[in-house]
This record gives C-alpha cells, structure tokens and sequence, in this order.
C-alpha cells in the first residue's frame, strides 16, 4: 500500500521512498498525540457547546440555548469586564515595563548577565508559587509593599482583601512575568545596525532621536509579536485571580477564566462552559486579527519598500 501511495506522489526510487517512509514514521507519534489530545477534544468541546452535559448523563443537544444563555448571564458580562480592564493595563505597561527594562539590559555593563538572568527566572517559575509569594507581598498587615510604606508614613491599602485594589494588585503582579518579553527585545535590539545610531548621531540626533527614528520603527515587529502574545495571555488569566483571591473580593477580580472554571468543575455545566470557552477563542481571534489588521500602519519591517 505504502509503495502505491509513493508512486502516486511520484516518489519512484527506492531512496525517495526510503525517506518518505522515514518522514512518516518520525511525524506519526506527533500526528496521533495531535488528534487525540488536540484536534478532538476542540471538536468535543464545539459539539458540548450546543448540548446540555453534566458528565453524569449523556448530552443532550439544546441547539443555540446556551449561547442565549451567555448572553444573559450577568456573570459571563462581569467576567468579561474585569478581564478587559486587566487586558487593557497589564498589557500596555508590561511592554513599555519590559522595552524599557530590555534596553538598560542590552547595554555593555559588567555584571550585565547576572542582571539579565535575574530578570528572566521569574517568568520560568510556577505561576502558583509567583501567587503565593505575592499573596505575602500584599499582606495587609507585615507585608513587604505595606512595611515599605508604614516605613515612611503611609498608610498602605488591602491590596488583595480591597475590592477597590485586588485588580491593580493583579495587574502590577503581572509585571513580574515579562521576563520572555524582555528576551525576545533583547534580540530585537541587537539586530538594530549600529550604522542606522551612527547616521543619526551624524546628524546630529541626541538619545531621544536614536530611540524614536531607529530604536522604535526597527523594533516594531518586535513589539507587535509580544503584543499579540501579551493579549493572548492577558485573556487567558487565571491563576492570580483564583490563588489569590478566588475571584473576590466581591468578584472585583472574577476573571472569565475563573468563571469558565466554576461553570465546568463546580457547577458541572459542561456544555455551558464549553459554550464559554468558544466564545473566548472568537473574542480572543478577532482581537488578534485587528491588532494583525493595524499591524499595517505602525509595524515597520526593513524588506518590505514603501
């Protein structure tokens, strides 16, 4: 069977076909762990989208219901919104936190490797150890952010038992995982010709005309690509919200992956989490696919003639 499937795709010689089958050999492990823990659990989870499930009977097709659903559902509209809050600051400051903080690192200073180190072991540690760790950072009460303030007269707040500050607790906790960012700007900057920063200081440009005429246009597709991955990931959060705080209080941090989570393996409504879950895929593709869109009008790449 193998040597008349080679011979339609041409494959005539015994080499050629030695390799096709080592080719296929080699790709097949991927290709089963593909379907079996990828392609069909997505196309399970779209079928349980439109059925009723609870793991104890078996589905029963409800058509668009739980999407009406969702739609009515004042905690699917809360989850969305502290999430978008969390995505709209965490991401912008994470990637000027990280640019910023990747141009101090490309810089020629002894000791500059240990430093760069030091900024990217955090974002390899569990996401639950980084959590516990800043659940004692924002202590109330003899935490290290609270202790800082008390030692020069101010009052600290509840941080994470705050409802007015557990989300920016969050977000500033986010800073601490921008360690990839900072790596994949750091090898951005050194593919910047240093002749471009020579041209520049030729004419005379100071600090400020370097990074806005060189640095900023060469590092765009940098920035677009973290952006994108930073949006994704923003979306995606859940592990703060539910260690920290379980999505309080008063669900002020009632993250949409924390509603998806309740949904699936607290209330056991598998379809309508499934539901949810899909939702999520198209928000999160369509928000992709507009910052791809405006890619056209700020991303500079050097091949490319304008």
């Amino acid at each position: 069977m193998f040597v008349r499937l080679a011979k339609r795709l041409g494959l005539n010689s015994p080499m050629a076909r030695r390799e096709a089958l080592t080719f296929y050999i080699l790709v097949l492990p991927w290709l089963f762990g593909f379907l079996a823990f990828l392609a069909y659990p997505m196309l399970r989870s779209l079928y349980l989208s439109f059925t009723s499930y609870d793991l104890l009977s078996p589905p029963v097709w409800t058509g668009f219901r739980n999407l009406e659903r969702v739609f009515s559902d004042p905690d699917f509209w809360k989850s969305l919104r502290v999430t978008t809050i969390y995505a709209v600051f965490s991401v912008p400051t994470g990637t000027v936190l990280a640019m910023a903080v990747a141009m101090v690192l490309s810089q020629r200073l002894r000791g500059i490797n240990f430093w760069r180190t030091i900024f990217f072991v955090p974002s390899v540690l569990s996401s639950i150890a980084v959590a516990i760790l800043w659940l004692n950072i924002f202590r109330p009460e003899g935490g290290l952010i609270n202790t800082a303030l008390a030692a020069i007269g101010i009052k600290g707040p509840g941080w994470v038992l705050s409802e007015q500050w557990a989300l920016p607790a969050l977000i500033v906790m986010s800073w601490w995982t921008i360690g990839g960012q900072i790596v994949i700007y750091l090898a951005g900057l050194k593919g910047i010709p240093q002749v471009m920063y020579e041209a520049v200081e030729i004419d005379g440009g100071g600090s400020w005309a370097r990074f806005r005429y060189v640095t900023l246009p060469m590092l765009s597709p940098t920035i677009f690509f973290n952006v994108v991955l930073a949006i994704i990931g923003a979306l995606q959060v859940f592990d703060a919200g539910w260690v920290m705080t379980r999505g309080g209080p008063n669900k002020a941090t009632y993250f949409y992956m924390i509603n998806l989570y309740e949904r699936a393996f607290q209330f056991i409504q598998m379809g309508y989490a499934s539901a949810l879950a899909w939702l999520l895929f198209l928000i999160i593709m369509l928000i992709t696919l507009l910052v791809i869109r405006s890619s056209a009008v700020w991303v500079y790449y050097e091949s490319e003639v304008r």
